[in-house]
């Protein structure tokens, strides 16, 4: 039929969505992966990473259930107590019509917030029927794993090649010394006379096979990320182009910001799931790394609960051979740089209450190509890269799509920032870790880049109190940059339709 432009609004009956869905995810203009589930029905081309627009669409693709349903009731006579198909096909007898309103049937889809099977739906004998379905969600789940795993190794780790890039170091006046900033207000940014040119590389390793093997290959694999400091070996020229090279203020902080930690030490797959923190969408995908603080053994948690000591998460957006991401490092008042403890090892001393707020530490961004330096001095070639990494600050208009950040209260504590490269990020500057602030609710962080004919907006949107880290969706907005402006949003910031 008519071709919908990148931006256009669309919707199609659910009826269609099967005839449709090939054909969406071949022109793709925004993904999301909500939640810990794929969809039952799904075809399998698009399992892995559900086919989603950003709030300025309203396409549906989501699991069958009592709330979204293909079937239409409408009135039938009084003889007649079976349910009618409004979209029975004559020539198709036989096809199964079922009624997902029926309270004797049980959707088999994965576990989502909120999920909960009433009472009247119950299993009333413990026949084995709920353990067979578990098993069956797990798997899909283990799948997933996988393939976000496989995807983060190829796609954004370049299956281990290098990325050589540039690091703008921002230092927060929270936690610099002579500064009298309580935290309650927007810090000031510092920032570092000279970028740090790094290398960057992430590469699988394989665990020792045990006698019973691994279930699924990638059980036997992990993910380690590595990041140094240049050396005149990774120049053509040497020593030459090393002049600019800036070690940093000098502070232990400072100097250890190439190699701080921001993903778990050996990533696996399992760690994709969402409540790591950790997860790949389209051309966007987040990690997460976090120390716990300890407040006494009366409070129990789960394996990646809070509340944290230290909190670092990077969000990111790779384009053919560029990469723009940032990261954020949070603390704790009494964690920061210049206090006793800055190790990563666990936060053993209590602290005083049990939620302390995290506060924004420093910021770097990342400005990187694959295999080469994003621009050179002095040098007969093609810096259309450098343009698109080092061009002028700001997305253009500023956020493509402003997400919701809550309350006026919870809203003042982001900072928006212009970024050159023509880019744009949201992050919140203070993290309060209190389930009962906020009313509970979570927090976002935005980046908007257009490295070419296509404008991306990645937004993590994680969960609030003690399950900070996990996230409740990743969101992946894409956009002809020429018609960006058009097809703006104009919901005031909503999320994305589930």
């Amino acid at each position: 039929g008519n071709q919908c432009p990148l931006g256009s609004k669309m919707r199609y009956p659910h009826t269609l969505l099967s005839l449709t869905a090939q054909t969406l995810f071949s022109n793709t203009i925004a993904f999301t992966f909500h939640g810990h589930s794929i969809p039952y029905n799904a075809p399998s081309l698009i399992q892995p990473s559900l086919v989603k627009p950003s709030s300025s669409y309203s396409v549906g693709v989501s699991s069958p259930s009592s709330s979204s349903s293909v079937l239409v009731r409408r009135a039938v006579p009084d003889d007649d107590d079976e349910d009618v198909n409004p979209y029975n096909d004559p020539n198709y007898p036989d096809l199964e019509f079922v009624n997902y309103d029926d309270p004797n049937y049980v959707v088999d889809q994965g576990i989502t917030e909120g999920e909960f099977l009433p009472a009247s739906v119950q299993p009333k004998e413990d026949d084995g029927t709920e353990e067979e379905i578990e098993a069956m969600r797990e798997d899909r789940r283990r799948r997933n794993d996988e393939f976000q795993f496989e995807t983060y190794h190829a796609d954004v780790l370049k299956s281990g090649e290098a990325y050589k890039g540039e690091w703008t170091v921002y230092r927060t006046s929270t936690f610099l010394d002579g500064d009298n900033d309580d935290g309650n207000a927007p810090p000031q940014l510092r920032r570092e006379r000279v970028n740090r040119k790094v290398v960057s590389v992430g590469k699988k390793i394989f665990l020792p096979e045990t006698e019973g093997e691994f279930e699924f290959r990638v059980d036997g694999e992990r993910i380690v990320n590595e990041e140094r400091s240049a050396t005149a070996d990774d120049f053509e020229d040497g020593e030459e182009e090393l002049d600019d090279i800036d070690a940093g203020s000098g502070d232990s902080y400072s100097l250890a910001t190439v190699g701080r930690r921001f993903w778990p030490e050996q990533m696996s797959a399992r760690d994709f799931r969402g409540d790591a923190g950790i997860m790949c969408v389209g051309n966007g995908y987040t990690i997460c790394d976090t120390v716990p603080l300890s407040v006494g053994e009366a409070v129990a948690r789960e394996e990646h609960d809070g509340p944290f000591a230290k909190m670092r998460t990077e969000l990111g957006i790779q384009y053919k051979r560029m990469r723009f991401r940032i990261k954020l490092d949070y603390c704790v008042k009494g964690f920061g740089p210049n206090d006793s403890d800055t190790s990563d090892k666990d936060a053993t001393t209590a602290f005083e209450g049990k939620y302390p707020a995290l506060h924004l530490c420093s910021m770097v961004v990342c400005r990187e190509t694959w295999e080469r330096w994003p621009r050179y001095q002095k040098k007969n070639v093609d810096e259309s890269d450098s343009d698109l990494l080092f061009g002028p600050p700001g997305a253009k208009g500023g956020l493509y799509d402003p997400p919701p950040v809550g309350s006026d209260e919870q809203g003042g504590q982001y900072m928006l920032l212009d970024l050159e490269g023509g880019a744009t990020a949201l992050f919140p500057y203070k993290i309060d870790q209190d389930p009962n602030t906020h009313s509970g609710n979570g927090w976002v962080t935005s980046l908007d880049w257009t490295p070419g004919r296509i404008r991306f907006q990645v937004d993590r949107k994680v969960m609030g109190g003690v399950k900070l880290r996990g996230l409740r969706t990743l969101e992946l907005s894409e956009v002809e940059a020429e018609s960006a402006e058009q097809w703006r949003p104009r919901d005031g910031g909503a999320d994305m339709r589930r």
